[in-house]
């Protein structure tokens, strides 16, 4: 749970400065409010900053976001942390070239929810910190609540939002250029500015006239390598999620007797339960996890084909004859032949627009060898199955080069190693042959799966040495330090302005 997290004892901004003044102000209007135009239990980024305002920073925490997915039972829990739900605004079944011209519409009607919520509901903060992208309206609408409350503004910069909109208009549609303004103009207006990545950073300096402070994503403390009992508790929670493959016969749905054993108590499809102790299964598939927000930056695409190539390359490797029945083949899997390259069971997990598309393709597929299930896990549930698996992979591309993908950094607190798409900025975090690989075709992907699971589960030499390097990295920092050292001044700094 997130709130086993280990936080440095509280140290109030004033021991921090030596400034009594502050404290004294800090103690009676101590607040800051965190503004997500978005699902506050999928931003998880903003939810430990909140954590982080409200435990290391002392102050009391407004969150003005939408709902819809429960954030981590931390921010429910703590009491100086208070949840504003706003409702999304949605236009449904209409063409796209409708929604186009509704898009400065849903822009205004957010702003004035937005503005009513920051101006009227929440407590004046003494400081904003604010998520973008989305830019339009919420660079304003803070830019215009901070005047009108005498706060200060600080702008967390995990991606650009015109190049996110560029996605589906083009880089040259007028409204790409319009929101390109608008982002740039307001943000400037920030009294300070976070940023994800040195290549960020950068961008923000020489072509914004931003000076941004470098806050890398860090996981929890809750993220860590999952141990045999939390592994096979959840694998019998998520059971016949992971049997069931959703109308489409594959390998780990069985097909005849296949997983009949796994159905009685105490067995599950990677684990065993011989009295009093939990074994993994020596057959068992290899487990590969991919999570992602279904959104056009991420091409599964790629992930579906590389499964082609794998289930295809295994056979001609092994010399298997075109015309052998799969149930044949599951069946000496399952009466306990092994084979020099496992199964792949593939879970995807996540909510997002492309989601029933993609699970359209899947269901479309046929394989020997792979297998895939989607599912959206509570907040308690989704660290341990990252800590369970052999590997993830992330198909994250950045729509501005710019931006790392926090769910890698989740994978390397768990101590997974990472399959990744290369982009400019994706070797500030994934180290080649040290953490992970990165591929930048489906051809790739394919060969690195059968490079680091031939002889799974005993003879991975080289996914053995990726989890090693990825349990370093994961070890070598957390969130609640990476934001002591480079954040906490930066908000110190911005509300002493405040107060003077």
């Amino acid at each position: 749970m997130l709130s086993t997290i280990v936080f440095k004892p509280f140290r109030s901004l004033a021991v921090l400065h030596g400034d009594e003044k502050i404290n004294d102000q800090m103690a009676t209007r101590g607040r800051a409010a965190v503004v997500v135009l978005g699902d506050i239990g999928r931003s998880p980024r903003m939810q430990y900053h909140a954590l982080s305002l409200a435990r290391q920073a002392s102050l009391e925490v407004d969150v003005v976001a939408y709902g819809g997915t429960n954030p981590h039972n931390a921010i429910l829990e703590n009491p100086c942390i208070h949840l504003h739900k706003m409702k999304p605004i949605v236009f449904r079944s209409l063409p796209k070239s409708v929604n186009i011209f509704l898009l400065p519409l849903k822009g205004l009607l957010q702003f004035f929810m937005l503005l009513w919520f920051i101006c009227v509901k929440i407590p004046p903060p003494d400081v904003f910190l604010v998520q973008n992208p989305p830019s339009v309206p919420t660079l304003f609408a803070v830019t215009l609540a901070s005047w009108w409350r005498s706060s200060k503004v600080i702008v967390d910069w995990h991606n650009f939002g015109y190049t996110l909109l560029a996605l589906s208009l083009g880089r040259n549609h007028i409204l790409v250029k319009i929101y390109h303004w608008f982002e740039k103009h307001y943000g400037r207006k920030a009294n300070g500015s976070f940023c994800v990545t040195k290549a960020m950073q950068q961008e923000l300096a020489q072509n914004w006239g931003i000076k941004a402070t470098l806050l890398y994503d860090q996981s929890p403390e809750f993220f860590h390598c999952a141990s045999l009992l939390e592994k096979h508790e959840l694998f019998c929670r998520l059971h016949e999620d992971l049997i069931h493959s959703r109308g489409v016969q594959d390998c780990i749905s069985c097909g005849k007797g296949i997983c009949e054993g796994d159905a009685f108590a105490g067995n599950t499809l990677f684990t065993i339960q011989d009295g009093g102790e939990i074994l993994l299964k020596p057959d068992r598939p290899a487990l590969i996890v991919s999570s992602t927000s279904w959104t056009a930056d991420e091409d599964f695409g790629l992930l579906l084909e590389a499964a082609v190539m794998y289930d295809r390359r295994v056979s001609a490797i092994l010399d298997e004859d075109d015309s052998i029945d799969d149930e044949l083949l599951w069946m000496d899997i399952s009466n306990g032949k092994r084979y020099l390259y496992p199964r792949l069971l593939f879970v995807v997990t996540g909510k997002g627009p492309d989601r029933e598309k993609y699970e359209k393709q899947m269901k479309k597929l046929h394989l020997k060898r792979v297998a895939f299930r989607t599912m959206w896990l509570p907040a308690e549930d989704y660290p341990l199955l990252l800590g369970s698996a052999d590997l993830g992979i992330c198909l994250h591309t950045s729509s501005s080069g710019l931006d790392l993908p926090m769910k890698v950094v989740d994978m390397f607190g768990c101590g997974l190693p990472v399959c990744a798409v290369s982009f400019p900025c994706i070797e500030e975090l994934v180290m080649v042959e040290k953490n992970g690989l990165l591929f930048s075709s489906s051809s790739d992907l394919a060969d690195q799966l059968l490079m680091l699971f031939k002889g799974f589960p005993d003879g991975c030499a080289t996914l053995k040495s990726l989890r090693n390097g990825a349990l370093t990295k994961g070890a070598s920092t957390g969130w609640a330090n990476e934001w002591e050292q480079q954040a906490l001044p930066l908000i110190t700094e911005v509300i002493s302005e405040k107060t003077r």
